[in-house]
């Protein structure tokens, strides 16, 4: 099992009975807790320093603005800094968020290992979250529906401006003149064309109207 865990969360109360359960299930000789996104980096930093550094990070996506400044302030912006510093380092998120878009980003731009949802099955899920962890398997709450047959990406604002435009019979080149036209960036050719490229892949599409006719189905357009 894990010999030195780092939990990040900033409630007192959340964090002690992570670090309980943790101990009480598993023994783990070394856990510490910090309540902010900075010091929990600088602590990781220091631990890889000295080489003898976490194996593994619990953590919260959404931490509450107080009096000290910040530099993270969010999970997912400590996430990023960890991934840079610590690659390999395993990673479970834990937090309210049940977006099944949201946190499918999260395993596929972010490599997270596990998500748990806050809740009143939360501890014994983290308890879950931890042995997959630890046994080099992902693992998912089960009240997020994270079915690979369902595509589960998450369309922005831009996306659906352009696809709406591909909808209307506008080329690539003259969709690219009409966000200029209004001031909208990035507005290049080669960017329209890699975004949707991006969607062909994320949705399983042959071309342009395949691609139409898949999100028509699935009401995202």
């Amino acid at each position: 099992m894990f010999k030195k865990v780092l939990i990040t969360e900033d409630f007192q109360d959340t964090n002690q009975g992570i670090v309980e359960t943790l101990r009480t299930e598993f023994n783990i000789p070394v856990i510490q807790e910090e309540f902010y996104c900075d010091k929990a980096f600088n602590r990781l930093k220091l631990a890889l320093a000295q080489n003898e550094p976490f194996e593994l990070l619990v953590t919260d996506l959404f931490f509450k603005k107080d009096h000290v400044d910040r530099k993270l302030t969010s999970g997912l912006e400590l996430i990023k800094a960890v991934r840079e510093l610590q690659p390999n380092l395993k990673v479970i998120v834990n937090s309210m968020e049940d977006n099944p878009a949201k946190v499918n980003t999260l395993f596929r731009e972010e490599k997270i290992n596990a998500y748990v949802c806050k809740g009143r099955h939360g501890l014994s899920e983290l308890v879950k979250a931890v042995q997959e962890v630890y046994h080099n398997r992902t693992f998912v709450s089960t009240q997020i529906s994270l079915n690979v047959s369902d595509n589960v990406f998450e369309l922005d604002e831009f996306d659906i401006l352009i696809l709406k435009d591909l909808a209307d019979g506008l080329t690539k080149k003259e969709i690219s003149e009409r966000l200029k036209q209004k001031n909208i960036t990035p507005n290049s050719e080669s960017t329209i064309d890699k975004r949707v490229s991006k969607l062909f892949d994320e949705f399983g599409a042959k071309n342009t109207n395949h691609l139409l006719a898949k999100l028509i189905r699935k009401d995202r357009i």
